[in-house]
């Protein structure tokens, strides 16, 4: 989306909602030079270096009046079509001139029907949005816990309750974080501020963007994205007391489980499915086993996996720290090597990663982390520590400006920079 007039066409071929991305960017300043990731931006606008960042010589202004013109090009078109507003023009197909698409010879083959087609619709049938759609919001269990943690969101009094879960629920915790944030800001509350413990199967996105302060305990199982964007909250799941499996041999979450977090802590006895801890920028998770592409495009945090991975973990890995339990010496056949190395434990890692595992069994009762707390010094043989190269050459240079009296933050610059 560039124009007014790729408005236009995509209100005609039925789109309400319009998004634009490199355009707006572009008059912020972008030249498009497409080194963001090498933190060389000439223009100042993807870098983390400041003199780069200074610069940045782009206004908000800039992109208003971009968007000034966008409109007003949107409304000289839709007047020359006939139109007063662009509701009325959503979905009027029939006035787009197509004989040039069609007759492309890159179209050739191509049958446009389907989308250029405008139905025969009852007189007065609206081709837009005039009913709001209804989500259930109302009904959704976050209106109930928000009323049972009252006292926690006015005063910051302690709450612990229970409740049932079932799977239609989804983002259970979301709506009450926001209401926490909403009072308290990013810093939220102390640590099991409010807790909340769970019986069932919870739905979709089960503490989802959850912030400091807030404990979701779960004895089931949960569906995808648990935790997403977890901001400083802990998500516990574990499977029913009663269940008579294996938990580690089972799945007890989804795929894409903490997408995005930023902070906060996960405990999940059992296996869960691809893309665990994808873009994971600061949350500390223990797991008994990963499918695919664990720890994908991470930038911080750490991960333990107490079980089996599969193959391309660490994929775009760039900051952070995993911990593999490699009982069986497959993991170095799974692991993507691109961006990361298998390094041994230091002494700090070992400490850490007892502390870990103590508190995964803590919270989850977990078999396997007893078992390897049992015969701790045999067990530290078969951790793998997963360090990104670039994240460790950054560490170094801190380490050894510290050292020297020099100013950290312009050594992890040059580092960056190498």
């Amino acid at each position: 989306m560039k124009t007014g007039r790729d408005v236009v066409i995509g209100a005609l071929l039925g789109g309400e909602e319009f998004g634009f991305a490199t355009a707006p960017l572009v008059v912020s300043g972008c030249v498009m030079m497409r080194v963001c990731h090498l933190d060389t931006c000439p223009v100042g606008i993807a870098t983390q270096n400041p003199k780069l960042r200074a610069r940045f010589a782009g206004k908000p202004e800039f992109v208003e009046t971009f968007f000034e013109y966008i409109a007003e090009e949107v409304r000289e078109l839709l007047a020359s079509l006939g139109f007063r507003t662009v509701a009325e023009a959503i979905g009027q197909v029939d006035v787009l001139d197509v004989t040039e698409a069609i007759g492309h010879w890159k179209a050739a083959g191509l049958d446009l029907s389907p989308i250029l087609h405008k139905p025969d619709l009852p007189e007065g049938t609206h081709l837009h949005q005039v009913i709001e759609q209804d989500h259930g919001l109302d009904r959704a269990l976050d209106r109930t816990l928000i009323e049972q943690c009252a006292a926690a969101l006015e005063s910051g009094t302690p709450v612990h309750l229970s409740s049932p879960i079932a799977n239609v629920n989804r983002t259970v915790g979301t709506m009450l974080g926001s209401e926490l944030t909403r009072r308290y800001g990013g810093e939220g509350l102390p640590d099991d501020t409010i807790c909340i413990d769970f019986t069932g199967s919870a739905g979709q996105s089960f503490g989802a963007f959850l912030p400091r302060g807030i404990t979701l305990r779960l004895e089931g199982d949960a569906n995808d994205y648990t935790a997403k964007g977890l901001s400083g909250g802990r998500v516990i799941v574990r499977p029913p007391r009663q269940a008579s499996f294996v938990a580690e041999e089972n799945v007890i979450a989804g795929n894409v489980i903490l997408y995005g977090a930023t902070g906060g802590e996960a405990f999940l006895r059992g296996v869960v499915g691809e893309r665990f801890a994808v873009r994971n920028s600061g949350a500390v998770a223990v797991v008994e086993g990963v499918g695919d592409h664990g720890c994908e495009y991470m930038t911080a945090g750490r991960v333990v996996v107490l079980g089996p991975t599969g193959r391309n973990f660490g994929a775009g890995m760039s900051g952070g720290v995993a911990f593999v339990l490699d009982e069986d010496g497959r993991f170095r056949d799974l692991f993507n090597p691109e961006m990361v190395d298998l390094d041994p434990l230091d002494d700090d890692d070992r400490t850490w990663l007892r502390d870990r595992v103590e508190r995964h069994v803590t919270e989850t009762d977990s078999a396997v982390g007893r078992r390897l707390l049992d015969d701790w010094d045999l067990s530290l043989t078969k951790f793998v520590k997963v360090m990104p190269r670039d994240y460790k050459r950054v560490l170094e240079a801190q380490r050894r400006a510290e050292a020297e009296g020099l100013d950290p933050m312009e050594a992890v610059m040059a580092a960056a920079r190498i």
